[in-house]
């Protein structure tokens, strides 16, 4: 798992004189992707969980992970070369650095949105990017980073486009082992 540190609110210290027990931090995470709704998911996390968050001289507040799946890079393709065969077409290696690095342009992008949207709350904030099948990959960091509450954005999608295609928050919501809060866009961004 690559962790990207883009921007981390300062964290504060202060010595309790008086400190009765030890609070774990809260860590909330949310998924985001190229989707608007991923984005209103984070906005709506922004928007009602931001006390949450906070860090006072009182108290230590909580930490928002933003985390980007990128799919990983097929290196070969095979298109059909007649009856019962298949030819093999490997990328070169030029294409795949290309490739990685439109993939890194792209997740930065991401991660400079979702840090504009935290820096006027003043949320501490860490991004993380992993590869590999976005749903597998989202509750694999949800078990190896200890995260309270996930976040994902739904898209919107009916029934048999869901069953079709498969869907990350449907997923996440019968194997992450935390508990999962599917935020869904208004009327107006499904259309």
């Amino acid at each position: 798992m690559e962790t990207s540190a883009v921007e981390k609110q300062p964290e504060t210290t202060t010595e309790a004189k008086e400190a009765p027990s030890v609070v774990r931090t809260k860590r909330i995470m949310v998924a985001i992707d190229e989707n608007d709704s991923s984005f209103y998911a984070l906005q709506w996390v922004i928007d009602h969980f931001s006390n949450l968050l906070l860090t006072t001289e009182a108290v230590e507040g909580g930490i928002l992970t933003v985390v980007h799946v990128q799919s990983p890079f097929q290196h070969f393709a095979a298109f059909p070369a007649g009856p019962g065969g298949a030819t093999a077409v490997y990328a070169s290696s030029s294409m795949i650095e290309s490739v990685k690095k439109a993939q890194q342009e792209a997740s930065t992008a991401l991660f400079s949105r979702a840090l504009q949207m935290c820096r006027p709350k003043q949320i501490r904030t860490e991004t993380i990017v992993l590869e590999g099948d976005a749903k597998e990959m989202i509750c694999e960091a949800v078990d190896q980073i200890n995260v309270d509450l996930l976040v994902v954005g739904s898209r919107g999608l009916g029934k048999f486009k869901r069953a079709f295609l498969g869907s990350v928050s449907d997923y996440c919501a019968h194997h992450a082992h935390c508990p999962i809060l599917i935020v869904k866009p208004p009327k107006e961004m499904t259309k």
